[in-house]
């Protein structure tokens, strides 16, 4: 009994080692610019693992540097911080929470949901997905965030490096996500919906628009399987 729970955990954590190793790459250069934006923004560099372990939240936390660095007030901050990360909400209503047997393993997947995480778990086969497994990536994207921002925070502290321009690969992960979740759906009106809800927003409210482009899309997914249920009931 030991030793097939043994080789079950073992089977999991394989399973999440290889869907966080690509994605995982991607997170670990993106938390290395966040640690030389720490730095570079004059913040002392424990800062960097600080806010990775802390309050990760991807682009939240290159938000609160700046808000950090000139003094916002904390009410200003707390705005902030539902707008950008609204889109969570919408996350927990598919994310396979019930999988999850612990409760410290679902306070943590709570605390942990991103949208690499999500992304994850979402293109992967429901009967594939075990708690174990779920939290295991979640747990193996955190460290990969975290270590990338120590690392480029401790070089940007001593060698006083300052590389430009490394916000491309925050765009470029999502990219990837995005073409996997279309391999892996063989599908590609859920990514089409979601750029025509960025353009409405940008134009709309560009203020809020990712706010406003996370309610579109969701409503839009609601229509569209609305009309599949319809039709399927019909026919």
């Amino acid at each position: 009994m030991v030793t097939s729970s043994a080789a079950a955990l073992r089977a999991d954590l394989r399973a999440a080692t290889g869907d966080v190793l690509g994605v995982g790459a991607g997170m670990l250069v993106l938390g290395t610019s966040f640690g030389l934006l720490v730095v570079n923004a004059g913040l002392a560099w424990w800062w960097a693992p600080v806010f990775s372990a802390v309050v990760y939240a991807g682009s939240l936390e290159f938000l609160l540097v700046g808000l950090s660095v000139v003094g916002t007030p904390l009410v200003a901050v707390a705005v902030t911080a539902l707008l950008v990360n609204a889109r969570h909400v919408v996350y927990g209503l598919s994310f396979p929470l019930h999988r999850i047997r612990s409760r410290a393993g679902r306070a943590y997947a709570v605390f942990a949901l991103i949208d690499e995480a999500y992304a994850l778990t979402a293109t992967r086969p429901a009967e594939s997905l075990t708690g174990r497994r779920i939290v295991a990536t979640q747990v193996l994207l955190q460290l990969c965030w975290v270590s990338g921002g120590l690392a480029g925070a401790l070089a940007g502290a001593t060698l006083a490096l300052d590389v430009p321009a490394l916000d491309f690969v925050f765009v470029a992960l999502f990219v990837v996500l995005a073409v996997d979740a279309v391999r892996a759906a063989r599908e590609a009106t859920p990514p089409l919906l979601a750029a025509a809800s960025a353009v409405v927003a940008h134009a709309v409210a560009p203020q809020q628009m990712l706010l406003v482009a996370t309610v579109l899309v969701v409503a839009l997914l609601l229509l569209r399987h609305a009309v599949r249920w319809a039709g399927e009931r019909r026919a």
